[in-house]
């Protein structure tokens, strides 16, 4: 059986002890210092300012670097081209999210309503992805700026200024681009074949389950960075088609490497050069490297070696070639499809997903709320209050309990800092390098969690702020007071009177992932020619980057063999999904965090299923005598039942299945795999 997530024991030696939900976002991440984004935030957040003091207008140089802060907390792409879809198009939104609240400011109700709508349309828009939804913050959270502080007039003024502190930290982060160009992308497609070094090393080891999460972390990374340079445009990006070739090689080993772990349990470790050619691969990426490879490795005799060896032969001659052939390198996982398709496909999931409407109202309610507290009643400068629920309501980064609390003590902690500047330092050519230095802490301190990155952001906003309104010290207490308000209102409206936030069906998510996986153990084994059957989300492609349209009735023949392919990306790439979720789930109180403890052995069993499958599949091309149909339909319908049942049940149960089959076959360790995720149980939740 699985084992739970690393943390602190249940039975810990003292009951003073805070529980592990509450104290997980305390401890610092162990990401390195981004001293690029450290440099680039000091200049962005402070030049603006020194430009403004010499002008005479303070104030507009405080709504430039307002802009910029927005910049440099979007800023969070690797590659040039998303990084201008990062920084850019977030900011056309919170220059409408000012605009709007600029319009309102002092208008009592219709502020309250303007408001709460613009976080209806925010909190739906936020699912479509990574650029949604930090457009959707800005919307939001330039809105409640605007409705809560006196902008300089006319009215485009505000908006001019705060979008001219974006473009700037644009400007900032494109410095590097003519010189670098493809090298995020490059770096990212080495990263990964060093991942399937490492996961090959590992094969045979208690580290694999570990190594094989970074292996399907690093290749989603790497594709969603190569697809969204339109490597289609074969002509003009050569260097993109190459990479991209790279990526696709690299699939076959991956899909080796359940076999290379099967049997090295069985007949020990993997021979050392083949790991040391992967990492060879990788150096041959990332320097550019082209020529004829050589490469030493062992005569194969299994077909898991045949296996590695087929593939790791492949990558090499196509990692060493120059001109890869541009009409044959993005087809095996799926095109991109045309913009016009993807607008109309992410337009009816917005507006026909419960998921959406149901956040968009949650948001909705708690910024209602918060303010017509602080419109209806004299608070002064409390737009913070609704500024807080924005950060805390955001949905992709963590559970709105866990941040509800941190927020609390990251703003406490920002603002023992804050006093101090506000106290200590003269308004003035002081606060440059003031503003350096705490502009810098941003992305040192966001790297390491939510309640130190709070920390950070809270003296940057408060000092502007004070450039703005020239309060002082007098700034800080409210500030503590409009903090725990705004999160008293996340965690009421926004928590408690959710039934699905507390009480949340964690076994639907995995359920649908269990569903999937037996539609791909059927279109693994379909004879050649055979309609293989449709799941709900692995054989579509959902969740990977550059798939075409759906699929239905695919295939398994070797002409088809993308379908297997795209069939396993995607369902990798929805189990991370999954664990993701489970992980924000274990930061949620009791129930939902304990049940969510309970549920994690099943997301292991579950990867380790997939992995059985695929290993199968590399040793029946490989000269394995391939399975009975009637056992590969014996677990198809064992693992539907399962999803059934997890999808009926709000506790596990424990079910002792029954799969015959020949035990010397490859579908050996697939029915052991099943039969051990079927027998993990949970009785304490009952």
């Amino acid at each position: 059986m699985a084992t739970h997530p690393a943390g602190p024991s249940r039975q810990g030696p003292s009951r003073l002890v805070p529980p592990a939900w509450l104290t997980a976002g305390l401890r610092p991440a162990s990401a390195p210092i981004p001293w690029a984004a450290v440099a680039r935030a000091s200049v962005a957040l402070s030049a603006p300012l020194a430009v403004g003091l010499a002008a005479g207008q303070p104030a507009y140089g405080a709504l430039v670097s307002m802009g910029a802060l927005s910049g440099v907390i979007g800023d969070t792409a690797d590659s040039y081209r998303m990084r201008i879809f990062n920084i850019a198009v977030p900011q056309l939104f919170g220059a409408l999210g000012v605009t709007l609240g600029t319009l309102v400011f002092g208008h009592g109700w219709a502020a309250v309503a303007a408001l709460t709508l613009v976080a209806l349309v925010s909190g739906m828009i936020s699912s479509i992805g990574a650029v949604a939804s930090v457009s959707g913050l800005l919307l939001l959270l330039n809105a409640v700026v605007g409705a809560g502080l006196p902008m300089p007039g006319p009215w485009w003024k505000a908006p001019l200024l705060l979008t001219l502190g974006g473009l700037f930290v644009l400007a900032l982060t494109l410095l590097g681009w003519p010189l670098r160009r493809a090298a995020p992308e490059r770096t990212a497609v080495a990263a990964a074949y060093r991942a399937v070094a490492a996961l090959y090393e590992a094969a045979g080891s208690d580290t694999y389950d570990a190594q094989r999460q970074a292996v399907t972390a690093s290749l989603n990374q790497s594709y969603d960075l190569v697809l969204a340079r339109r490597a289609r445009e074969h002509g003009r990006a050569p260097t993109q088609v190459r990479l991209l070739a790279q990526l696709n090689v690299l699939i076959p080993l991956v899909e080796a490497a359940p076999a290379a772990h099967l049997r090295a349990r069985r007949h020990g470790p993997v021979h050392p050069s083949v790991p040391a050619a992967v990492r060879d691969l990788a150096a041959a990426v990332e320097e550019g490297r082209t020529g004829s490879p050589r490469l030493e490795l062992p005569e194969p005799e299994r077909p898991s070696e045949k296996a590695v060896d087929h593939a790791l032969r492949h990558a090499a001659d196509v990692v060493h070639e120059a001109d890869p052939d541009p009409y044959n390198v993005d087809d095996r996982l799926g095109r991109p499809a045309a913009l016009r398709v993807r607008v109309r496909r992410t337009a009816r999931a917005v507006l026909f997903s419960g998921a959406s409407w149901r956040y968009g109202l949650r948001l909705a309610l708690c910024i209602g709320l918060a303010q017509a507290l602080v419109s209806l009643i004299p608070v002064p400068r409390s737009y913070w209050v609704a500024l807080t629920v924005t950060f805390v309501m955001k949905p992709d980064f963590g559970s709105v309990f866990s941040r509800a609390v941190l927020r609390a003590l990251g703003t406490a902690l920002g603002l023992v800092l804050a006093a101090l500047v506000l106290s200590e330092v003269p308004r003035g050519w002081w606060d440059i390098p003031v503003m350096m230095l705490l502009a810098a802490l941003i992305p040192a301190f966001s790297a390491k969690g939510y309640v130190f990155q709070t920390a950070a952001i809270t003296p940057v906003i408060l000092l502007l702020s004070d450039l703005l309104n020239h309060q002082g010290f007098g700034l800080v207490l409210p500030r503590l007071y409009d903090s725990l308000i705004g999160c008293a209102i996340a965690l009421v409206a926004g928590y408690l009177l959710w039934p699905e936030s507390w009480h949340a069906r964690i076994g639907d998510r995995l359920a649908d992932a269990v569903a999937d996986t037996a539609a791909y153990v059927t279109l693994a084994f379909a004879a050649p020619g055979a309609p293989g059957r449709t799941g709900t989300t692995a054989e579509s492609g959902a969740g990977e980057p550059g798939t075409a349209e759906p699929r239905t009735g695919a295939t398994a023949t070797d002409g088809d063999r993308g379908a297997r392919l795209r069939a396993r990306r995607a369902l990798y790439r929805d189990l991370s999904t999954v664990r993701s979720e489970f992980q924000r789930a274990l930061t949620e109180p009791p129930p939902t965090g304990t049940r969510a403890s309970a549920w994690w052995p099943l997301v292991v069993a579950v990867e380790r299923i997939v992995d059985a499958t695929t290993a199968a599949r590399i040793r029946v091309d490989h000269g394995a005598p391939p399975p009975d149909p009637a056992e590969v339909a014996a677990v198809e319908r064992e693992l539907r039942e399962f999803a059934e049942g997890l999808r009926s049940s709000e506790t596990l149960v424990e079910v002792r299945s029954d799969l015959p089959g020949d035990e010397n076959g490859v579908l050996a360790p697939l029915r052991h795999e099943v039969r051990a995720a079927r027998a993990i149980a949970g009785p304490d939740l009952g």
